[in-house]
Parts: structure tokens; C-alpha cells; sequence
């Protein structure tokens, strides 16, 4: 499992994970979106409560993330769960179902950052490309000006979002205290993967030892 707040580079680190290991990137909204598009049983029960603009129930979403994780190339390749569970009860809810992570990598942006690669981030509507000020800014200037900003990418929005992200984080950092790997994200990309690449070796490894000394 993986868990880090918006803008903490996640999406990339999940990518940089999922390419290196071979392992089945799950992310409770992308599995949403497919089952209201293909319009299975669990789909269909969804639409109705965002159609209404409530939030999809517990039970609905731990069903979808149950069926993922049972399939074989999950249970064959082993799994990255995404931003799930958010809540102590969604993580209690896996853990009944038998699901536990080996791993709970926990990416720590600090929040002037994570303000600064927010604020920052701009649209192009014509490309739909995302900028940065001033990490990746636009090409031209002809882009500059025409770059828009999202609705909720201001500071205030931000922190409320960042907010409910840490109380989401503590109540689930409960259950797997002991496999939880803190990860700095303040650093570049690579020097992030890198300690997430360590800690992943790490673990193969000590699994490995694990299984050979029960086979002996």
C-alpha cells in the first residue's frame, strides 16, 4: 500500500513501482470510474450515490477492491493499492477480508511544499498538459497565456485538503504500524524511488530467507 497527500508525487511513484516490480496498481477512483463504465452490479449501486452527490458507501468500494485483488494476475503478481483504504474503517473492512499489505510506504511532503507544487500547477486547455511555474514551466509564451488554474489549487483549498488527508493517514497508520516504511518525498523523484526501492529489496529479501528456512 501506498499513501501520500495531493501533489506528494505519488501518481509518479506508483508508475515507477508498478514498472520495476511487475506488480498490479489498484486505485480505488480508477476502479470506480470502470465499474460505473462497464455498469457491473457494483457500478450501477455507485452511480446512484454520486448522481446524488453523496459519497459512495464503505461497503461498495471494499466489494470493487475485493474483486481486484482476487483476479489472477493480483493474486499472481502481487498488488500496489493506491490511496486505500483512507479510513480505519475501509482498512479494517480489507483486514476481515484477509487482505494485509507486506508494505505500507507512507510519503512525507512537507506542507510548504506540497502548498508550493499546488499553487503552482497550471493547465493548458488546449493540450491538457500540466505545468508548473516554477518547477516545469510553459514553453512559449503563447502557452503561458493561455494556462489556466484549477478551482481548488488555491492555498486555503489546499490546506483543507491536506487536513483531511493527515486524519485519514493517522487513523490507518494505526492498523499497520509495524510494516509502515516513511518515505522523505521533498527530495527529486528518482531520490524518492530510490528509497522506495530500497525498502522494497529489503523486504523480497527477508521473504525470501523467510520461505527458504521454512522450506529447510
Amino acid at each position: 500500500m501506498i499513501s501520500g497527500a495531493p501533489a506528494s508525487g505519488k501518481g509518479t511513484q506508483c508508475h515507477l513501482i508498478t514498472n520495476k516490480y511487475g506488480l498490479v496498481h489498484i486505485a480505488a477512483g480508477d476502479l470506480l470510474r470502470a465499474e460505473i463504465a462497464t455498469g457491473s452490479d457494483n457500478g450501477k449501486r455507485a452511480k446512484q450515490y454520486m448522481e446524488k452527490g453523496q459519497l459512495v458507501p464503505d461497503e461498495i468500494v471494499v466489494m470493487m477492491v475485493k474483486e481486484r485483488l482476487l483476479k489472477p494476475d493480483s493474486k499472481e503478481n502481487g498488488w500496489l493499492l493506491d490511496g486505500y483504504p483512507r479510513s480505519l474503517s475501509q482498512a479494517t473492512a480489507l483486514e476481515a477480508l484477509g487482505f494485509r499489505p507486506h508494505i505500507f510506504l507512507l510519503l512525507e511532503v512537507s506542507e510548504d511544499v506540497l502548498v508550493e507544487r499546488v499553487v503552482g500547477r497550471r493547465l493548458d486547455p488546449v493540450t491538457g498538459k500540466i505545468y508548473h511555474l516554477k518547477y516545469s514551466p510553459p514553453e512559449t509564451q503563447e502557452i503561458a497565456a493561455r494556462l489556466t488554474q484549477r478551482f481548488d489549487d488555491t492555498e486555503e483549498k489546499v490546506k483543507l485538503r491536506l487536513n483531511t488527508h493527515h486524519q485519514n493517514v493517522e487513523s490507518v497508520l494505526s492498523m499497520y504500524k509495524d510494516i509502515t516504511v516513511k518515505i522523505n518525498g521533498n527530495v527529486s523523484k528518482e531520490e524518492v524511488f530510490a528509497q522506495i526501492d530500497s525498502a522494497l529489496t529489503s523486504l523480497i529479501e527477508e521473504r525470501k530467507a523467510a520461505s527458504g528456512s521454512v522450506a529447510a
